[in-house]
């Protein structure tokens, strides 16, 4: 997700690029043709276009008591969530996860489809899923560039879900990267959008848990090099994300890692400030002194699942309530931010 950084160490093949192309635009893969009424199917959603989402599903026993919609990161997939979604099954809690298009199973793998389709993708979940199990709260989970999708849908689901919980999310906008970055990035989609870089080199550790990124490194589901169009269009919906204010979504869960090498704290922190003053907000922030970026898939990954299910189960236990719960250890942790 080190945006920047993935352009600015392949300065050479962006030189190159300068040669070679006179003018180039990032490709946006462009919506589907076939009308369709949006449905949702046990291993996959219809979208309004004829699109289809892979999806997978946690249900736990009993009667519906809250529900999750889980959205997953850069070059990942619904498979993210499979111990996030067996752990909170297993609390009584339902987790769906689908592949947002352009990763896992959809169609056009490794292209970028723009952000506004994302989030109308989001919005027809949210709807499909709510007229699914009526009455039932459901909370939105969006993990790194999930939750820059979350956050840059919140005007339009916000009426429509009970609350969000933002795990290390994606908000490192273009106003917090230094210069060289982001000429480099615009560089680089105007000479080459569809060259693909791997990130080696970047010395970036996102999780302490190594067999897990092993995993993923033999997982063809997982795309190993990211298109530099592809790069372009997430840090137009990291721009779009840090703009909103998490508060539209009344009920927040942020989570973050104190070693988070993918997120500056500084992005983190500036996202906490635009929660206005004028909405009551019920948030919690929870800071993890040795967490990473991949905070449900970490050695202490428990803990942090532990802390999302107990949040989530106290919600459907009380009436909501006007809070803050940023800690002092949070104040003290962006104070230099």
């Amino acid at each position: 997700m080190q945006v920047g950084n993935y352009i600015a160490n392949n300065w050479i093949l962006v030189l190159a690029g300068l040669l070679l192309c006179a003018c180039a635009k990032p490709y946006v893969q462009p919506e589907g043709e076939t009308k369709a009424i949006p449905s949702l199917y046990k291993t996959y959603a219809l979208m309004d276009d004829g699109y289809r989402l892979p999806l997978k599903r946690w249900i736990p026993k009993g009667d519906c008591l809250v529900q999750v919609l889980a959205l997953h990161g850069l070059n990942d997939y619904r498979n993210a969530f499979k111990t996030t979604g067996e752990f909170l099954a297993a609390n009584g809690v339902m987790v769906v996860a689908y592949d947002q298009r352009g990763f896992g199973d959809s169609e056009g793998f490794g292209l970028w489809h723009g952000s506004e389709r994302m989030i109308s993708d989001l919005h027809l979940m949210v709807t499909l899923m709510n007229a699914k199990h009526p009455g039932c709260p459901l909370y939105v989970l969006g993990e790194s560039m999930g939750g820059a999708v979350t956050l840059a849908a919140l005007d339009t689901i916000a009426p429509d879900i009970a609350g969000v919980i933002l795990v290390a999310p994606a908000v490192w906008s273009r106003d917090s990267m230094p210069l060289y970055q982001r000429f480099a990035l615009w560089l680089a989609v105007h000479t080459m959008p569809g060259k693909q870089l791997t990130g080696e080199g970047l010395d970036i550790k996102p999780s302490d848990n190594i067999e897990m990124l092993r995993a993923l490194g033999r997982d063809p589901q997982v795309i190993k090099a990211t298109r530099v169009d592809v790069l372009y269009g997430i840090s137009n919906l990291m721009d779009q994300a840090a703009a909103v204010s998490p508060g539209q979504a009344g009920d927040t869960l942020l989570l973050y890692g104190m070693h988070d090498e993918i997120i500056p704290k500084k992005s983190t922190c500036h996202l906490l400030t635009n929660i206005s003053d004028l909405m009551p907000v019920d948030l919690k922030v929870i800071l993890y002194e040795n967490g990473y970026h991949m905070l449900t898939r970490d050695l202490q990954a428990e803990k942090v699942l532990r802390d999302i299910a107990e949040w989530l189960l106290e919600k459907t236990h009380r009436p909501p309530r006007v809070q803050d719960e940023t800690s002092d250890s949070l104040r003290h942790f962006c104070a230099d931010a």
